[in-house]
């Protein structure tokens, strides 16, 4: 049997902020960057703090590395048209948040913003995007590389080192397959599920700390309601969802029978001359499907007066 585990985006706002788990978010961040880290401390920004109502549904953490790098962590459940420039603002913000006042350019810190997404932004099929700047020479094609003492002064090996790195989870793209401990905590972001065998960095404590059944009573009821308020949020949006599609269809049909409409017009009107004020108006009248009718009658018609007759016979 499989144990019940609770959701990343709870945990990562309820439980995770605590030292003692600290070993959690280290793991599976080692399995998205590729090296081991070690986090010293959570801290406040301005980019990380979370509004009363929790609007946009965005959970946010900022950790220090022990080596200095600042990591911002984001979980979005909503879907949100200007989320990319919302990244852009959270690390431009933590560039200048973080360099102090007289403190020379080189002092800025190392950023990652890490992004797990629940719903499509932008178009593309991978389950994991990274961004990350370099300077392409126009004419050559060369990247732009930092000098040996730039390497050295500034423990770089490239340019990009020194910029924001952003990733992208988009977990819903994520197929289950799991081949790697990265994927093994996609497995586990998209399913709220972590399978015995999973055995990627982080993910034995993960498998003990996360577990619904060791939540108090507590944070049981605090968990159900979380879970209640996003079923809710759901219902609205789908619901929301529906009804906007719905007046999208409803006016292309009415954009349709309004092309149908006239065209039926400025044919009837070819053949027999100007229209009556009560031709007229029975026309307006007509749905898509009986302007089709009339379309295929109309060449039957040999005066105004058929037309008129077909009209009061179909459509009194």
């Amino acid at each position: 049997m499989i144990d019940k585990h609770i959701r990343f985006d709870w945990a990562i706002k309820k439980l995770l902020r605590d030292k003692a788990n600290y070993v959690v978010l280290e793991g599976f961040l080692s399995e998205l960057l590729h090296q081991d880290l070690a986090i010293k401390t959570l801290l406040e920004s301005e980019a990380n703090q979370q509004t009363k109502d929790d609007k946009y549904n965005q959970v946010d953490v900022l950790a220090e590395t022990e080596d200095g790098e600042l990591i911002l962590i984001e979980v979005q459940n909503d879907s949100q048209h200007d989320y990319f420039h919302r990244m852009l603002y959270g690390t431009s913000t933590l560039v200048t948040e973080y360099l102090k006042q007289g403190q020379e350019y080189g002092e800025i810190k190392k950023i990652y913003s890490i992004n797990i997404i629940y719903f499509n932004l932008g178009e593309g099929e991978d389950y994991l995007y990274r961004g990350r700047l370099e300077f392409v020479g126009v004419n050559l094609g060369d990247i732009l590389q930092p000098t040996k003492t730039q390497e050295i002064k500034y423990k770089i090996q490239a340019v990009a080192d020194i910029y924001p790195e952003y990733y992208l989870l988009k977990v819903r793209n994520f197929n289950d397959v799991t081949n790697s401990g990265l994927e093994e905590w996609l497995y586990f972001l998209k399913n709220s599920e972590i399978k015995e065998e999973f055995a990627a960095k982080g993910m034995t404590e993960a498998k003990e700390t996360l577990r619904f059944n060791n939540l108090s009573a507590e944070e049981r009821a605090a968990y159900n309601r979380y879970l209640k308020e996003k079923r809710d949020e759901a219902s609205k949006l789908s619901t929301q969802e529906f009804e906007t599609q719905l007046k999208i269809e409803q006016a292309e049909i009415r954009g349709k029978e309004k092309g149908q409409r006239n065209l039926l017009l400025r044919q009837l009107e070819s053949r027999f001359g100007e229209m009556s004020a009560s031709v007229m108006a029975k026309i307006e009248e007509l749905t898509a499907q009986d302007l089709e009718r009339l379309g295929e009658a109309m060449w039957d018609f040999n005066s105004s007066e058929d037309l008129r007759n077909w009209l009061q016979e179909n459509f009194t």
